[in-house]
């Protein structure tokens, strides 16, 4: 199950969210929505966390209980800045299984993709849900997504 990136961008891309679990960049889905001041350092600090190579040179880093336990977001704006959205762009449509669901640029890029529940990859209504960054879609997040147009 993978989503298409494509449209009003350079490079059309698809996102796996089963590789994810992995990835430096996922964040708890309890840590995801808690808004903290944060400060210069710590913003450079997450933004270096962002950008550095995306997968654990050793799995061993991981503690295994806890891969299996927790539900796990990821920030989707490391991979739109790799498909290049072109300046000309206005919106995302997000298409799903039950229809299209525009979205500004904007949202997009500060939003996160829920791609594992309790340690398990999202079957039913997968491979991801999405939030938006600021938590406004927390209890109806877009599900089943199949495809990021962007227009």
């Amino acid at each position: 199950m993978i989503i298409q990136v494509k449209g009003n961008v350079t490079y059309p891309i698809t996102l796996d969210p089963s590789v994810w679990i992995f990835d430096d960049r996922k964040i708890r889905l309890e840590d995801a929505f808690h808004h903290q001041p944060v400060a210069e350092e710590d913003d450079q600090a997450l933004t270096s966390r962002l950008n550095k190579p995306p997968v654990n040179h050793s799995i061993k880093k991981y503690n295994k209980k806890e891969l299996l336990h927790y539900s796990y977001v990821m920030p989707l704006k490391p991979f739109m800045e790799t498909a290049e959205i072109d300046d000309t762009a206005t919106e995302a449509i997000i298409e799903t299984e039950d229809g299209k669901h525009p979205v500004s640029l904007e949202t997009l890029l500060n939003s996160l993709m829920l791609f594992s529940i309790d340690g398990r990859q999202i079957k039913e209504d997968g491979p991801g849900h999405l939030y938006f960054g600021d938590g406004s879609n927390r209890q109806n997040p877009i599900k089943a997504i199949k495809i990021i147009q962007i227009q």
